[in-house]
């Protein structure tokens, strides 16, 4: 993975599916442009989130997209996931590390300098930093301050994607900020069009973030 690889990052959620398939929703993000995909499953008994990663999985490994589980290391383990992205309360980033090896992708979500900073020191590849604004898909998010977002990516080497709330209006506000891309939901997955959404994402990522 480089920074790169970040620049637009997808999160899934399938409460914006609206009857469609998630797998089949995904392979037109990926279609988009999408460089980055996470499986966020909250609900999902083990059988089917497993079914389901090793489907993406192989989907994402078709366009070299990296392609994470959110929290479950287990699964990502499973499945062969290129990594895992954890928040502040799930597994320790360095048992996660133990458990998946050193050559799989552990992104970090921080909302502070300390912990971006002790995530860095403790070996994580990237910080998702956010929530940037209230969002539906994680209603008791801390709205992130953008002097916070700025005092985090001038503190750390490693890179840094924003998350929460973001569209295409929100995106320009973080030309400068010292991210390099966008985790976004949303935008991408309650888009009647996911493979145009994602294609504009993609071009306006590219002229914020350059």
């Amino acid at each position: 993975m480089n920074s790169a690889d970040l620049l637009l990052y997808a999160v899934t959620d399938r409460s914006w599916l609206q009857g469609r398939s998630l797998v089949s929703v995904a392979g037109e993000a990926l279609e988009g442009g999408v460089t980055f995909l996470q499986l966020r499953e909250k609900h999902q008994n083990h059988d089917t989130f497993l079914a389901e990663a090793r489907e993406l999985k192989t989907l994402c490994a078709l366009r070299r997209v990296p392609f994470v589980i959110n929290d479950d290391v287990e699964i990502a383990r499973a499945c062969d996931a290129d990594g895992v992205h954890i928040g502040q309360c799930d597994m320790e980033l360095t048992r996660a590390r133990q458990i998946l090896g050193p050559e799989k992708i552990i992104g970090v979500s921080a909302q502070t300098v300390e912990q971006a900073l002790t995530a860095e020191r403790n070996g994580a590849d990237y910080l998702g930093v956010g929530a940037m604004f209230p969002t539906a898909t994680k209603g008791d998010a801390e709205v992130v301050p953008m002097e916070t977002l700025k005092a985090i990516t001038s503190a750390v080497k490693i890179p840094v994607v924003v998350i929460g709330g973001i569209n295409e209006e929100r995106l320009p506000l973080f030309s400068g900020s010292g991210a390099c891309g966008a985790a976004i939901v949303s935008a991408i997955f309650a888009a009647p069009d996911v493979q145009r959404a994602s294609g504009r994402l993609l071009a306006l990522c590219r002229k914020v973030f350059s």
